[in-house]
């Protein structure tokens, strides 16, 4: 049951906690507002709630499914109150039961906020002194930032604009780029090259906030975000930018409310899925430089791939626990590329992520640093080092040390790189698609899937899947028969990189295998106990 009510009349709470129950809820969850005698330092005598009731239950409705959806809670309802309440009267109340305990508090949680800015319901206060005031309506001001999810309009299909965010504020702020317009290599025409460019950060996680951040800050007119991932609790000691309130929130919608916090006057465009070898040279034309942050290595060899063929530099880094790398790849005839450096990609295994190795905060956070000022000294034609290289850096140690690339090398041998870039990008295209994207492995068994946990022990221990599975380590799933298994197979890690190998692997042997898309990271909270 999923149901959203205007009432000028008290609710039954006891109806209402009744009709939630579910036999297949182990955790149940509910909220109540309630009409207190004071806001921001005023006595408060009482409330008067007004409400455009159509559009309010319309919206109200799809606030219930979105989270039903979101966080897979069997029945939801929210009433909300409208007409005179009195001190201590009961404004809204919201329920909702779950299978498990924390997907009803996250469902709770998102509905009550949705309500709060999204419902067109507007309060008037009544004081003590004899007044009244209407309170500030704070839906107006996300109105177009909570449409992000359910516009899907351009033509690959993942893209959403938020260029209209907070248009009120962007109208009457004024941005003070002073500090560093005052740089003789900056000045007005710097911040005039810096206002007109498009940059795309690939990646909002660890590297990408504060690339996006400090672009943000700096004045670049647009920025474009591509991320398919949720925010989780573990990304927060070194994913700065958000908070624990953001927590099974889609990341690329929280950056680009952050962005519109920090410099409303900036424009976001967000993708909610990965670029892929369709689509990537096609996006990165839009754009006058790119900045990979991912810690996916296909990611950024087909970041490498799209400079090249497109002319747009790419700023390139990763991390690995108490180091990282950082290159930059110009997109110019004759200048060298990744793959000049390392010409096809180590196998998934070899290349550990921050999930699998670990890392701390302020590593991603010192190199994402590094890939802003790369980009702006890229827009802003500052000098740079004439040579090529890879810069490494050592955090431990403090040291830093460049390791040149030779262009007459590496890609140069088997035809430059530019020839190099199509057939890699030409060969991708024409692979069958291994990946599959779930939001829950739920979809994937209705769909007639067998899943095979490819992870460690300690990995499933950590993050076991709801759902019934064959455990078979990656390592071994080479020598591994799965003659007993008459369906696809959905292989699942902890990021998706594994699960890929092993599926071609086992596609080898003609067993009709696929990788789930992203790993156990890109579930949703229910998708995972």
């Amino acid at each position: 049951m999923m149901r959203f009510d205007l009432t000028a009349a008290p609710a039954d709470l006891a109806q209402l906690r009744e009709e939630l129950q579910h036999p297949g809820s182990g955790g149940f969850c509910a909220f109540e507002g309630w009409v207190r005698n004071n806001n921001e330092g005023r006595e408060v005598s009482g409330l008067e709630y007004e409400a455009y009731t159509e559009l309010a239950i319309a919206e109200g409705e799809r606030i219930l499914a979105e989270a039903a959806e979101r966080y897979g809670v069997l029945a939801a309802s929210a009433v909300h109150r409208v007409g005179d309440l009195k001190i201590g009267d009961l404004a809204v109340w919201i329920g909702a039961s779950a299978p498990h305990r924390d997907e009803a508090f996250r469902a709770c949680r998102y509905i009550i906020d949705e309500i709060k800015h999204r419902l067109p319901i507007w309060k008037k206060e009544h004081y003590l002194e004899g007044d009244t005031a209407w309170v500030a309506c704070s839906h107006t001001e996300r109105a177009h930032e909570m449409e992000a999810p359910h516009v899907h309009g351009n033509h690959h299909g993942h893209s959403h604009t938020h260029e209209h965010h907070h248009a009120t504020e962007r109208a009457n702020f004024t941005p003070d780029y002073s500090r560093q317009t005052r740089l003789r290599d900056v000045g007005e025409s710097g911040q005039a090259k810096l206002a007109a460019a498009r940059v795309l950060v690939i990646g909002a996680g660890g590297l990408g906030v504060p690339v996006i951040s400090y672009l943000a800050g700096a004045g670049v007119g647009t920025l474009g975000i591509v991320d398919h991932d949720v925010l989780d609790a573990s990304n927060l000691h070194r994913q700065v930018m958000y908070d624990a309130r953001d927590v099974g929130q889609r990341k690329v919608d929280l950056a680009a409310r952050r962005v519109a916090a920090l410099n409303p006057t900036v424009q976001v465009q967000t993708y909610a899925e990965p670029l892929t070898a369709e689509t990537v040279v096609d996006v990165f034309a839009q754009y006058d430089l790119v900045v990979e942050c991912t810690d996916d290595l296909a990611s950024r060899y087909l970041a490498s791939d799209a400079a090249v063929l497109t002319g747009t530099p790419v700023v390139l880094a990763s991390v690995y626990q108490y180091e990282g790398q950082l290159q930059v790849v110009t997109g110019v005839p004759g200048e060298p590329c990744l793959r000049c450096l390392w010409p096809e990609p180590p196998a998934p295994g070899l290349a550990g992520s921050c999930v699998e190795s670990g890392v701390l905060g302020p590593v991603p956070g010192v190199l994402g640093t590094m890939q802003a000022m790369e980009a702006l000294k890229l827009l802003l034609g500052l000098p740079r080092p004439a040579d090529h290289a890879l810069q490494l850096v050592n955090l431990l140690d403090g040291t830093s040390q460049r390791l040149p690339i030779d262009a007459s090398t590496g890609c140069a041998l088997h035809g430059g790189c530019v020839a190099v870039a199509r057939r890699a990008l030409e060969q991708a295209q024409a692979e069958d698609d291994i990946e599959r994207h779930f939001h829950h492995l739920d979809e994937a068994i209705a769909a007639g899937f067998a899943v095979v946990d490819v992870r460690e022990a300690d990995e499933i221990a950590a993050a076991p899947l709801h759902v019934t599975s064959l455990r078979i380590p990656s390592g071994e799933i080479a020598a591994c028969s799965l003659a007993g298994i008459d369906r696809h197979v959905l292989l699942v890690c902890a990021s998706g990189r594994r699960s890929a190998l092993a599926a071609r692997t086992l596609r080898e042997r003609g067993v009709d295998a696929w990788s789930l898309a992203g790993g156990v990271v890109a579930l949703t909270t229910s998708a995972a106990s």
